[in-house]
């Protein structure tokens, strides 16, 4: 099961609305964001979350409830935390503070989930996945690097790949107000499939559906 969420993004005030933020954005959108205590540790935000906490905000926010109505329940193998990460080295030395705390609570790669912005995946798009590439994307190149393997998982935010622009101008650019809109879109739905990750025994019964998944209405 997922130990450690690393949320990617750069740290600044200049950054904060951008492509590249895509990650923080998201933690800070989560439903139950303003009940998480943040503080500065392992070159980054960090925080523990209460695993049955985290199902009680499931229940409480509506965000993962069965067909008969009753919320879904703490895996018998669930870990007692689950830590978020939001990484202050900026992108390309993310796994520099991803590694300190893997270090800090022994963990494994595959208990690793890496929440990042994708240019090869189109805007509306969100897409968990195990391993594989790393579509240039430096975080995941620095995380690779200081993990030893490519296999952790990850979510993927689409951000499309711009027409006529450097990449670098492009991720680093704020989102426009019509991405904006579709970011408000996206979230409601990732995060339940955010909470469904994190407490469940086998993400990989999510990846049929969630492999490569158009959420935005546009």
């Amino acid at each position: 099961m997922i130990q450690l969420v690393a949320f990617l993004g750069n740290y600044g005030h200049e950054y904060a609305l951008t492509r590249h933020n895509a990650g923080w954005l998201f933690a800070d959108a989560l439903p139950f964001a303003e009940k998480l205590s943040w503080q500065s540790k392992f070159k980054g935000f960090y925080t523990a979350v209460d695993t049955g906490m985290l199902a009680e905000w499931a229940r409480q926010y509506g965000l993962w409830v069965k067909k008969d109505n009753t919320v879904v329940s703490v895996p018998k193998d669930a870990p007692e935390k689950i830590y978020f990460l939001k990484p202050e080295t900026y992108m390309n030395l993310s796994g520099d503070s991803i590694i300190e705390l893997v270090n800090f609570y022994k963990l494994r790669p595959e208990n690793v989930l890496v929440i990042h912005d994708e240019l090869e995946l189109p805007l509306g798009t969100v897409s968990l996945k195990w391993s594989g590439g790393l579509g240039g994307h430096n975080g995941l190149r620095s995380t690779k690097t200081v993990l030893g393997t490519p296999d952790f998982w990850r979510l993927r935010f689409g951000i499309g790949r711009p027409d006529n622009r450097e990449i670098a101008d492009y991720v680093l650019a704020p989102f426009t107000q019509d991405e904006k809109i579709i970011l408000s879109q996206i979230f409601p739905q990732a995060a339940q499939l955010f909470v469904k990750i994190l407490l469940s025994s086998d993400p990989n019964r999510l990846i049929p559906e969630w492999g490569k998944k158009k959420v935005s209405a546009d």
